[in-house]
């Protein structure tokens, strides 16, 4: 399953890393936009077979951020 950012920002936090195990609901990222902090949460238990981006970067809504297997 592919992890889409809900809208633009920047990412500031990387929670996970390539090969984690991971729960549904687990804080993942964290996305900040307009000068607030939002947690981007995983839609499905998994492992996360592949990060797309990486701390800092500016993203755009819908963008892939990982995918969880």
């Amino acid at each position: 399953m592919e992890v889409l950012s809900p809208f633009s920002g920047k990412l500031i936090k990387v929670l996970v890393s390539q090969g984690a195990k991971v729960s549904e609901d687990d804080e993942i990222f964290v996305i900040e936009a307009m000068k607030m902090e939002t947690p981007i949460y995983a839609p499905c238990g998994g492992t996360v077979k592949e990060l797309k981006v990486k701390e800092n970067q500016d993203i755009e809504a819908d963008d892939i951020l990982a995918v969880i297997e």
